[in-house]
């Protein structure tokens, strides 16, 4: 085969199907439990060392674009891999197979939640909430090690946490990154460039800018066209648009952001957020797929169905903009000293935006009593120190919900 350089800016003719990254991604979005690190990990298994569509560099090399990104790593590495491997086409296809298995599975919790509530009480539900602690606690923990090692970062995790706290909207959390960044960039300048590795794929610039300009134009726009509609519909887009947009640092940052835009205004009670919440847990592929639950079990309508869908589209889509428009630009932003030194910034806000989520509303709501705190250093035991699956021991807290509520 014949190969010829490519002008700059152009697109690289992919050399796959879509079909195939389908199949590919369904058999991960079937299997991968584990939350996102263990998701990269199945990728690097199934793309590198398996079908050898990427080398170690070039994986590592996305990997890193994908982390400095907002939203959710894993599902960002996944449209960038179908993007690679297939154009555009492939890059839906790679999304929608990794994500509509727990995405289903999280709308059918949705519909069954009352049922189940009523034929085996209310317990069970609770256990949900309680083993959401234990979880929630250890990604903190994880997070804090990784993004705020250090007294400046730490300090600056517990402010935003203080901020978040003090101003418990979606306002407030908004702050604490924007504070992030600012401190970042004029505290926390240093460290050497990120390793270099060519990226396996190309977007032209052109479309990079496209895909730019319409992801701040609908972060900026969408709240001023939910004011002006009164559009319900509108407005659960804006919100999980904006909640998609704005999660740096790992998927759980996504539960006060979600908690502050749907439970203050009444369009999901905080139990039944914090159900669908454990709940997430215990399904493979990405925690984003939470946003279906929440759109299904949505009071005012949109809900069902077509409220999951919107939901699931809405805070997904800020992802594929980003992926398509920092692709042509990654190699100049990952030099720049400012932009890494923001990054290190909002990645410590963050930290303290989960630690906030930790007490409020997933510690009040959990821990109603010894027997709830009891329940949740077990579960916290299992995952950390035993390495037990989120699955499991979400199903144990829910058995022993209902156990206790029985007592």
């Amino acid at each position: 085969m014949n190969t010829h350089e490519a002008a700059p800016g152009a697109a690289k003719r992919p050399p796959g199907r879509p079909g195939e990254v389908f199949a590919a991604f369904l058999k991960l979005g079937l299997t991968s439990f584990g939350g996102p690190v263990a998701h990269l990990g199945y990728f690097h298994d199934e793309f590198v060392v398996r079908r050898r569509w990427f080398d170690e560099r070039a994986y590592a090399d996305l990997v890193a674009l994908c982390q400095f990104l907002p939203g959710p790593a894993s599902s960002q590495v996944g449209m960038a891999i179908g993007l690679s491997r297939a154009g555009y086409l492939g890059a839906l296809a790679a999304w929608t197979a990794f994500t509509l298995p727990s995405a289903i599975a999280l709308v059918l919790f949705a519909f069954s939640i009352g049922f189940l509530g009523q034929a085996l009480g209310s317990g069970w539900l609770h256990g949900l909430k309680v083993a959401a602690v234990a979880v929630v606690a250890l990604a903190v923990l994880g997070m804090a090690r990784t993004l705020a090692p250090d007294r400046e970062r730490a300090t600056l995790a517990v402010v935003a946490a203080a901020i978040t706290l003090a101003l418990p909207s979606a306002w407030g959390q908004i702050g604490a990154i924007v504070l992030g960044g600012v401190v970042g960039v004029t505290l926390l300048k240093g460290g050497g460039p990120i390793a270099h590795a060519e990226l396996p794929l190309s977007v032209s610039r052109r479309a990079g800018i496209v895909a730019l300009v319409a992801f701040f134009t609908l972060l900026i726009g969408l709240p001023f066209l939910a004011a002006a509609t009164e559009s319900q519909g509108v407005a659960l887009f804006e919100a999980f648009y904006r909640a998609g947009s704005l999660v740096f640092g790992g998927g759980h940052v996504v539960l006060p952001l979600l908690q502050a835009s749907v439970v203050p205004p009444g369009w999901v009670s905080n139990d039944a957020f914090l159900a669908g919440y454990g709940a997430a847990q215990a399904v493979p592929g990405p925690l984003f797929t939470f946003s279906a639950y929440l759109g299904a079990v949505m009071g005012p309508e949109p809900n069902g169905w077509a409220g999951a869908a919107l939901c699931l589209v809405a805070i997904f889509l800020p992802s594929f903009l980003l992926v398509v428009g920092a692709l042509p630009f990654w190699e100049d932003l990952r030099r720049t000293p400012t932009a890494q030194a923001a990054l290190k910034g909002v990645n410590a806000a963050v930290v303290g935006l989960l630690l906030a989520a930790l007490y409020h509303p997933v510690w009040t709501a959990g821990i109603l009593g010894p027997a709830d705190f009891a329940l949740a250093a077990a579960a916290f035991l299992l995952l950390f120190m035993w390495r037990a699956p989120p699955w499991l021991v979400v199903v144990l807290s829910a058995i022993a919900g209902g156990a206790i509520s029985v007592l």
